[in-house]
């Protein structure tokens, strides 16, 4: 009873719609001033997150903070590629609440600062897509961050179309079957290619199981605790 009750007086205070209280009530969402992880039973795969209209398992989640959470990308456009979405199912970022702006950014820079290293870059790319138009497919904000090394693309701006065509393969989320397709046809494709060709990074990029996406969030997760 006092859980639901600070999670009403939080709400209010967010001026969140209703149903977010059940968001605020979830296992992974913490009355806390600082940002930190969850239990690790938030994260395993009998957990679901909401991603637009999809499902994200937990056990593809690395991070959870009170109103935001970190998970591994479908087809990331070079290592370390994740997402950070607020817990509440929001289309458009001026839609997000103040907490909720500073909760999500907060996020990705302690994401981003540990990535950085993990996986041997300089830099970093943060980016959002906000709207069909700017190439938002899921609608659901969210922050795309890259860790990036000299050279991974032969034009730096090469990186947002990268981006673009890897947010379109997003809505594939939950069909096996088309992820198997996929898989079939890059392979198909890396069968035809020919020694000598520049690398194509959108080419070598292909849609990943359940199971590998679920190891790196688990390596990942080690970097947080």
């Amino acid at each position: 009873h006092l859980h639901g009750l600070q999670s009403m007086l939080v709400r209010r205070a967010l001026q969140l719609p209703r149903s977010t209280g059940l968001i605020l009530r979830h296992p992974g969402f913490r009355l806390h001033n600082s940002v930190r992880t969850s239990a690790a039973a938030d994260m395993d795969k009998s957990v679901e997150y909401n991603f637009g209209p999809y499902k994200i398992r937990g056990d593809e989640v690395f991070y959870i903070s009170k109103l935001s959470f970190a998970f591994v990308n479908l087809k990331p456009v070079v290592p370390g590629h994740v997402l950070i979405s607020p817990l509440r199912v929001v289309k458009r970022f001026q839609e997000l609440a103040p907490e909720e702006i500073a909760d999500m950014w907060s996020m990705a820079q302690r994401v981003g600062s540990k990535l950085e290293p993990h996986y041997g870059a300089d830099s970093l790319t943060m980016a959002i897509q906000d709207g069909p138009s700017a190439g938002q497919t899921v609608p659901h904000v969210h922050i795309h961050i890259l860790p990036r090394k000299p050279g991974d693309f032969s034009k730096n701006d090469e990186v947002y179309d990268a981006i673009d065509r890897s947010a379109k393969s997003l809505p594939q989320m939950g069909s096996e079957q088309q992820q198997q397709q996929q898989q079939q046809q890059q392979q198909q494709q890396q069968q035809q290619g020919q020694q000598g060709e520049p690398l194509d990074l959108d080419a070598e990029r292909r849609v990943r199981t359940p199971d590998e996406m679920a190891a790196e969030a688990a390596e990942l997760r080690k970097l947080f605790t």
